[in-house]
C-alpha cells in the first residue's frame, strides 16, 4: 500500500486507570503507522486523566487530549462525536479505554477498505483462556453487507452487531448518518450508532479478529452493562427498557428517513411484541418451557427403556 491514509483512532474514558495504558500501548504497537490518537476523558477523577494527559505531552504529533468543559461527564455518545469532530483521519477508528487493538488491526482493515469502492485471558490465569470466545457473525463471512441486511439480523437478535473496537468506518458515513445520537449516554449508544449505519451503508463483514473486547466482573457484561445491573437500571433476566427506548427511536428514525422497505418494518413489529404484548409473551414462555421439561423428561424415559442396565 504506498498511500496511506490517515486514520483516526478516538478513545473515550472514564476512570480507566487500571485499562488504558495498554489501550494506547495497543495503538502504538499497530504495523500501520499512519494514525492519530485522540484521547476524550468523560469527567475521569482517577488517574487515567494524568495518563492521558502524560502521552499527549510526550507523542504531540500523534496524541491528543480532549475533555468536556468543566471536566464534565457527558456520556459516550457525545464524547465519540466530540473526538471525531476533532479528527482529520480518512477512517475513524474506535478503541474504549478497557479493550485492546491487535497488532495488524489498522494495517488488514485499511488494506480492506481501500480494496473497495472483560476479556479473560488477561487476567494471568493461564486457565481463564478458556473463556475467551469470538463473536458469531451476523452473515457469512467475508461478505459485503448491503443495507438494510445487517439492521435486520440486528432486530431479529439483539447481539448480532460488533464491538465498536473492532470496526474501521469511512469518515464520510459518519457525516452522512450524523455521528452518534447524543441521547443514548451509555447504554445502546452503540447499538442506535451502527442501527444507523446498516441502514445507510454497505459494510464488508471479515472473517478476522482484529481486537479484544474485555468483560467485567459480572463475567458476562461489558462495563456499561454492569453498572447498569448493580445501579438497577438494567437487569439481565427481565425486559430490557433501554431495548425498547432503542426500538421506540428507531421506529421514529424510520419514520423520518421516510424508510419504505417493509422488511425493515416488519422486523420492528416483531421485535416490538414482546414490550406491546407483555403478558401474551410470558405465557408464550412458560408454555415453552413447559414443553422443553417434558420432552427432556421423555427422552430420559426413553434412554431407561433402550440403554443396557448396567450402563
Amino acid at each position: 500500500m504506498k498511500y496511506k491514509p490517515l486514520v483516526s483512532v478516538i478513545m473515550i474514558f472514564l476512570n480507566a486507570e487500571k485499562f488504558i495504558e495498554e489501550a494506547i500501548e495497543s495503538v502504538f504497537a499497530q504495523t500501520y503507522n499512519n494514525w492519530e490518537l485522540l484521547l476524550i476523558d468523560d469527567g475521569s477523577t482517577d488517574g487515567s486523566t494524568a495518563i492521558a494527559r502524560r502521552y499527549s505531552e510526550k507523542y504531540p504529533e500523534k496524541v491528543r487530549y480532549l475533555e468536556h468543559y468543566g471536566h464534565k461527564n457527558y456520556g459516550k455518545s457525545i464524547s465519540r462525536n466530540l473526538g471525531i469532530n476533532n479528527s482529520s483521519g480518512k477512517y475513524i477508528a474506535l478503541l474504549d479505554a478497557d479493550d485492546i487493538f491487535l497488532p495488524r488491526k489498522l494495517e488488514q482493515q485499511v488494506a480492506i477498505l481501500d480494496s473497495l469502492p472483560e476479556w479473560y485471558s488477561w487476567t494471568g490465569n493461564p486457565s481463564d483462556v478458556r473463556l475467551d470466545y469470538l463473536q458469531k457473525l451476523a452473515v457469512p463471512p467475508d461478505t459485503l453487507a448491503m443495507p438494510p441486511t445487517l439492521l435486520i439480523r440486528l432486530l431479529e437478535d439483539q447481539n448480532k452487531y460488533p464491538c465498536t473496537c473492532s470496526v474501521l468506518i469511512r469518515r464520510q458515513v459518519f457525516k452522512e448518518i450524523g455521528g452518534f445520537e447524543e441521547i443514548f449516554r451509555d447504554l445502546y449508544d452503540d447499538v442506535v450508532f451502527f442501527a444507523k449505519v446498516f441502514l445507510k451503508a454497505p459494510v464488508f463483514v471479515a472473517d478476522l479478529c482484529w481486537s479484544k473486547y474485555r468483560l467485567h466482573p459480572s463475567q458476562r457484561f461489558s462495563s456499561s452493562y454492569y453498572s447498569a445491573i448493580k445501579t438497577g437500571r438494567w437487569h439481565p433476566f427481565l425486559p430490557n427498557p433501554t431495548r425498547l427506548t432503542f426500538l421506540n427511536w428507531l421506529e421514529g428514525y424510520l419514520s423520518e428517513q421516510e424508510v419504505r422497505d417493509t422488511r425493515v418494518w416488519n422486523a420492528l413489529r416483531k421485535a416490538q411484541r414482546p414490550y406491546r404484548y407483555p403478558i401474551f409473551y410470558r405465557l408464550l414462555g412458560f408454555f415453552r418451557n413447559l414443553v422443553r421439561s417434558m420432552k427432556s423428561y421423555y427422552m430420559k424415559l426413553r434412554g431407561r427403556d433402550i440403554l443396557p442396565i448396567k450402563l
